[in-house]
């Protein structure tokens, strides 16, 4: 997914933090990727394919698919040799089962209302050797948990569909959501996401948090890994269980 821009012209610290931030989960994201030329790799909510393209030489495959619901950003995709499919998420993907020995969902199922169906999804489309990575905002970070002490919105439950408010300290504030589509619906914490995953038949194998808001990555490293309850990202690995 592509995030918004924020409303100021001149991004100051707090924004270049967030964007290291998510540079840093991505990072993290092709970690978790194993090395196979052979692998067929599905990359939910694709967008322009930039990341897609990453995930493959990453992977060393030239085996890919996408799935996204902006005609335009599909188009895009293409244009980058993705085979993408134009599908909204929150409903069946039109791909056939166990077609993919890697599915990633970057920043995805938050957008979704009917997660449910997107997680049974991925089981369904896994291979029975594959794996799945997925990435989300973490509702239990330390940022959020201090928003709301303080009588504002954590930074990625959106309460609008069109504009970025509550927050002031957000380095979004103010800014406005690129379409409907980017608006955040759904938010796990820590302990959510791997039960939600669970309870569809997906075990988690790895998983990590990212990011701890307002430090710099290098101090932000050494705090997930001494309170990864309260990193903002969740990043996990799963396998059809």
């Amino acid at each position: 997914m592509q995030p918004c821009a924020p409303a100021e012209s001149s991004p100051g610290f707090l924004y270049r933090i967030f964007r290291a931030t998510e540079e840093e989960n991505r990072r993290v994201i092709l970690k978790m990727l194993d090395p196979d030329p052979a692998a067929r790799l599905l990359d939910l909510g694709c967008y322009d394919g930039q990341l897609t393209r990453r995930l493959a030489d990453k992977i060393g495959t030239s085996n890919i698919s996408g799935v996204e619901v902006l005609p335009q950003a599909a188009e895009a995709a293409r244009a980058r040799n993705i085979q993408t499919v134009e599908a909204n998420l929150n409903g069946p993907i039109p791909l056939p089962s166990g077609a993919f020995d890697v599915v990633h969902a970057n920043q995805v199922i938050e957008h979704l209302y009917d997660t449910d169906v997107f997680a049974s999804e991925i089981r369904r489309l896994l291979s029975p050797a594959g794996y799945a990575v997925i990435s989300t905002n973490n509702l239990a970070s330390a940022h959020n948990i201090l928003s709301l002490i303080f009588g504002r919105q954590p930074p990625p439950a959106h309460v609008s569909g069109q504009a970025i408010v509550g927050n002031g300290f957000n380095p979004l504030e103010g800014g406005k959501h690129a379409n409907a589509a980017m608006a955040h619906l759904r938010i796990f914490s820590y302990v959510a996401l791997r039960e939600f995953l669970r309870y569809h038949g997906l075990h988690c194998e790895q998983y990590r948090t990212v990011g701890f808001y307002p430090l710099p990555i290098p101090i932000a490293r050494v705090a997930t890994r001494l309170l990864p309850v309260y990193g903002a990202f969740l990043t996990c690995r799963v396998r059809r269980a």
